[in-house]
Formats: structure tokens, sequence, C-alpha cells
């Protein structure tokens, strides 16, 4: 399997991500690397990348060389955004990278720029209109799509970086930040389009900010979930952060758990962007995003149809590369999601759930069996660790814990009190019935599947008094598979409260 690097060259970092090609089209991130190199610090005097600067970036390139070398990369993607492409000095810059790293890197224009992370935020996410805010360390872009297509898009050439050098001189942090506030303000005034984004566009955050920003809040809310992906932040408790780290030194910042220490020093200036951009928009939430320009690359290179459109079902590309990644019997998985989806949508008259709860089932019966790759025993434990932990795109952190414990239920129900409750913030008690009832479809149809051969074909449910019989479609000799799944009829009728037939 092909193996590729990407080095994302930007003002505040540089980073390095190592990805697995899987096959038709899935990859998977192997490895990566960061180093704050800072390359647009101090730029805003003469226009030039310092020395000093270029120094720590090329000692950087190199390292991020060895490692690619070192783990079989056969194809290093490099670019660079904000600090290179406006350098006076970028044709040396780039000509001493290709010759002391033996890396050639493409200098992305703003329309490159903006195009990459629109697609890895396209790509990776379920949200059919928004409003994209990328924060760098040299600029901030903002895009504007709906239908899946940019309608607008406006970088701004001032990002964390630059603004942390450009009001360093204007008092203390908090006057710092209220300045830039007001700097931002007057920039986002200028942009005509901005008056045009509907109400009902969702506000999508990506980049290192709105990274470290999660992990703020995860350790002040006690979060139990470890994804930054699809992260709901309400603007109210943005403002909670905002106004704990904007009146604090650098050094009491560094002290903040979840914030890294290297991005201390200009975390204000990013907060008091995303402070000017909820207010100017009224936001009241935003949606954290954890792919951008890198997954854009990733994506394009992966998958070459998404230089024309993007990817269709989100969640179904996810799936599918996790199934892939675990190693799991993709005609086997196929099978148990067919034959659950309908036993969904034959005893809705008996669970009355939305559509919504579809996809919940659909992930579960995607990925029951990726715990095998753990350990046989109490796989269904390993499959709902994993499902909490795979970071899939296109669900919601709630599908996601759903969807975790309706997998670890697929052998039989295991609903641990102490397991459940640490996830009391995401899902509420109601929520257990959804699990059971849930759990059991899918055990049943991961029982008519049990051999790997489908020989049952589908089913045909009757509800009949205090009975539900289902009537199976078969390809052979399916007593195995029957007689598994009857192994469920006591959780059954717990759940439903009827007892079950199968012919």
């Amino acid at each position: 399997m092909e193996k590729i690097g990407i080095i994302d060259l930007g003002s505040n970092s540089a980073r390095l991500v190592i990805v697995r090609m899987l096959g038709d089209g899935h990859f998977m991130v192997e490895d990566e690397l960061k180093e704050s190199v800072r390359l647009g610090q101090d730029m805003d005097r003469d226009g030039f990348l310092k020395p000093q600067r270029v120094a720590e970036t090329i000692k950087t390139l190199k390292m991020f060389k060895r490692l690619c070398d070192a783990t079989g990369v056969e194809r290093i993607i490099a670019v660079a955004t904000a600090a290179v492409r406006r350098a006076k000095n970028q044709r040396s810059f780039l000509d001493e990278i290709q010759a002391t790293c033996g890396i050639r890197v493409d200098v992305l224009s703003e329309e490159e720029e903006a195009t990459l992370v629109y697609r890895g935020v396209i790509n990776s996410m379920d949200i059919p209109k928004g409003i994209i805010l990328e924060i760098g360390g040299g600029s901030t872009k903002i895009i504007y799509y709906n239908r899946r297509s940019i309608l607008h898009y406006e970088t701004l050439a001032f990002g964390a970086v630059t603004l942390t050098d450009l009001f360093a001189d204007d008092g203390t942090p908090e006057e710092q930040t209220a300045k830039i506030e007001e700097f931002f303000t007057e920039q986002f005034k200028k942009i005509a389009w901005l008056s045009e984004v509907e109400p009902d566009a969702q506000m999508i955050g990506v980049g290192g900010s709105f990274r470290n920003l999660y992990k703020i809040n995860r350790v002040i809310r006690k979060y139990p979930l470890n994804i930054v992906h699809n992260y709901q932040f309400a603007v109210d408790d943005f403002r909670s952060v905002y106004g704990m780290v904007r009146v604090l030194d650098v050094e009491k910042r560094k002290r903040i758990r979840g914030l890294s220490p290297a991005r201390a020093d200009i975390m204000p200036a990013a907060l008091a962007i995303i402070k000017a951009f909820t207010d100017y928009l009224h936001i009241e939430s935003f949606t954290i995003g954890g792919c951008g320009l890198r997954e854009g690359i990733m994506f394009n290179y992966a998958i070459p149809l998404t230089l024309e459109r993007p990817i269709s079902d989100v969640l179904s590309y996810s799936l599918s590369t996790l199934v892939k990644y675990y190693g799991c019997n993709e005609a086997h998985v196929e099978h148990v999601v067919h034959l659950s989806i309908q036993l969904f949508k034959q005893l809705r008259v008996l669970h009355k759930f939305p559509r919504i709860y579809l996809k919940v089932l659909k992930i579960a019966a995607s990925l029951h069996d990726c715990g095998l790759r753990v350990r046989y025993y109490n796989n269904q434990k390993h499959s709902r660790y994993m499902i909490l932990n795979s970071g899939i795109y296109g669900a919601t952190h709630r599908e996601i814990v759903l969807a975790a414990f309706v997998a670890g239920c697929h052998r039989k129900e295991d609903l641990a009190p102490a397991d459940w409750n640490r996830y009391k913030d995401i899902v509420s008690e109601e929520d257990l019935d959804i699990v059971r009832k849930l759990g059991v479809l899918l055990r049943i149809a991961e029982s008519f599947d049990r051999s790997g051969l489908g020989m049952v074909k589908g089913i045909n449910c009757d509800v009949l008094g205090d009975s539900v019989i289902m009537k199976t479609e078969l390809a052979g000799d399916a007593s195995l598979e029957i007689r598994q799944a009857m192994n469920a009829g006591g959780e059954f009728k717990r759940a439903f409260k009827k007892n079950l037939e199968i012919l």
C-alpha cells in the first residue's frame, strides 16, 4: 500500500502528516509531527522571512524528511501558505529547501488554500450550509458554502502570529485583545458578501487555535469524548474561556490545561478574531472541524473526483474506510447492515424511532466486529471502545456514543451503569431504551449472518398480538443462523414486550 507524506508549512507551525493509502479511494493517517517554527514572525517590518526563522524551518524539514525516509514514504507533497506567499525572499527560501532537504514546496495561492480547506471540511462533515472560519498564523480565511459549492471566500492578511506582533505594544493583554476585536470588526465590514450569509448557515471553526480551544473546554467541562471533530461549542462557553485567557500573562497561560505552551502567546489574538466574528454575525454556537487544508490534499490525492465534486455520502465513506482499516469482513459487514436496516424499518411500528436512529444503527452495524482486531473474547466491548475513538466523519458526538453502546450489545446486552454514566453530558437516561432496542436488532441481524455465508437473504416481519414473527428468505441451510438469532428472544421480549418467533 502506498504511503505519502504531506507537509504544511504555515506561518506559525510546520506539520508533517504520514498517510497510508488503503485502496479504492480510502486512506488513514499513520503518523504526524508538528513544530512551532513561527515563520511569519516579524515579517510585517520589511516583508522578509527572518534568518533565524528560516534556519529553524530548514532544521524542522530535515527532521520531517528523515522520518519520511525511515517509514517508507514514497511521495512527499509539501505546500506553503501565507508567510511564504508574501515573502520577498520566497524564491531563495524555496531553493534552499530544495537544495538542503530535497523537498519541493508549492506555494498555494489564496484561492487554492481556501479551496483545500473547504474540501477538507465538506468531505468530512455532514453540514449542508456553512461558513468556515480558519485562523492561521499569518492569515484568516472565511469561506461561505451552500449545497456543496463555495459561494464566496475571503483571505484576510492577518493571523494569530501577525496580530500578536502588530498589537504587542498596545497595553495589557486585555487591552490588546480589545483592539484586535475592533480591528477585525472593521475588516469584516469591508467584506460585502458577509451580509448575505443566511442565519441557518452553521459556523465551522478550523485550525490549531480551534483545536486548542476544544482541549481547554474539554478540561473545564470534563467532557468524556476525546474527539475534536464535530465538537459543538456554545458561544457562551467560548466567551467564558476567552474571558479567562485574555486577562492572563504568557507564563500563566502556559499553565492552562489543554492549551499548548507553544501557542500560549498567540492564543488571545486567535480568540479575539473568533469573538469579533461571532459578534459580527450574531452566532450562538459553532462546530469545530478536525479536518482542513491537509485533509483537503489527502482527499484530492486519494479520490481525484473530489477535485470536481465532494463525496456525496460522508458517513458511508468514513465507515467504509474504517472497515478496511480494521480488516473487517466487508461482505459480512455489508450483509449485517442490510439486515439491520430491514429490521429497523419493518419493526418501526414497535420502536417508533425517527429516521435519525437508522444512522446510529448503521454505524453500529458497520463497526460491530472491529473489536475482533483486539481480541475475540469480549470483542463487543472492544468494538464499543474503538467506535468511541475512531473519529467517524459525518456523525455527531451523540450519534457516535449511541452507536458505540449499540455495538457493545451485539452479542449480549452489556450496559454497565458506570460506563454509561461517563457520557451523561452527551446522552440521557431515556437514550438507554434506544440503545437496548437497537442493540437487540443488531444482535439478531448479526446472528442471521453468523456463518458469514449470507444464508439469510432477507426478513419479513409480522407483528401479531403479543408476538413478532420473522419469516426468513434463505439461500441454504440456515439452522445455525436461526438458532443464534433465537438466543436473543429474551432480550427482544424485555425490549419490545413481544415474543419472538423465527420461521
